[in-house]
């Protein structure tokens, strides 16, 4: 249906937050869950709110990118909304998104904040956090790169930021071991994805610094007190792992070549 909004799920073990996070989008046209072999209750969960199931083999992948594609081209109508598994969705924004979509200068895709926690605290360093998770299904492809946006064939957007009401909520409040073991699985990703860049000892002072400046600095990490300033130096510890696994992966192909 032109003027229907299909709900894209990827999962992987996701029942901690599932239900949660279906209660908030079942007044859509359609939920699709994309399920790569999960093992705990997340298929039985989506059962239990008549999802459409559909599956996708997790093989070595990290993280939920690979699978996107697929899981978009899995809906059925013409406009798609992608969520994380612990994300919940405003009933404001559920509005918004239809009657903009009525509206005959919609865009093609649409960015949405949204609001992430850390320690309890909500992280002003990660606001607005801009996300394009809402888009014409038709011509969008979703690199299969971790930390990428999808490609959407049109006109986009974005909610203005003070409009904070419309933007997502980010369940997980990771810890510093959550976060450390991301950043580990993460990172692995980055490799490929920025296998043809060329980093060298400066990048690693410069990147990981001005990372922790931005978060702390620039988007306001000052203002959460002690968890803004540990969140600012993780964001800067993401940079330095990811570097030093690239500048290893090049070393490490240069021997293997000799």
């Amino acid at each position: 249906m032109e003027n229907g909004i299909s709900v894209v799920i990827n999962t992987y073990n996701a029942e901690r937050f599932l239900r949660q996070v279906l209660d908030t989008a079942k007044e859509f046209d359609e939920i699709v869950i994309c399920d790569m072999e999960s093992t705990d209750n997340t298929l039985q969960i989506a059962k239990e709110y008549n999802c459409k199931i559909v599956k996708f083999e997790k093989g070595n992948h990290h993280s939920a990118e690979p699978a996107r594609t697929f899981a978009i081209q899995s809906a059925s109508n013409y406009w798609v909304l992608v969520v994380d598994a612990d994300e919940l969705i405003p009933d404001d924004l559920r509005l918004y998104l239809y009657d903009r979509i009525k509206e005959a200068n919609c865009p093609a895709g649409i960015y949405i904040p949204r609001k992430n926690y850390f320690m309890g605290k909500f992280m002003h360093c990660h606001y607005p956090d801009y996300l394009l998770r809402f888009f014409k299904k038709e011509g969008t492809v979703w690199p299969p790169f971790v930390h990428t946006f999808p490609i959407v064939q049109g006109r986009l957007e974005k909610i203005p930021r003070e409009k904070q009401n419309l933007a997502f909520i980010h369940l997980a409040n990771d810890g510093v071991k959550d976060i450390l073991k991301k950043t580990n699985e993460y990172t692995e990703n980055e490799i490929e994805k920025k296998k043809d860049k060329n980093y060298g000892i400066m990048h690693l002072f410069y990147r990981p610094f001005f990372r922790f400046f931005k978060a702390y600095f620039l988007k306001g990490g000052f203002k959460d007190g002690k968890a803004g300033f540990i969140k600012a130096i993780l964001e800067g510890l993401y940079q330095v792992v990811m570097i030093s696994k690239i500048i290893e992966n090049k070393e490490n192909m240069k021997q293997s070549e000799k």
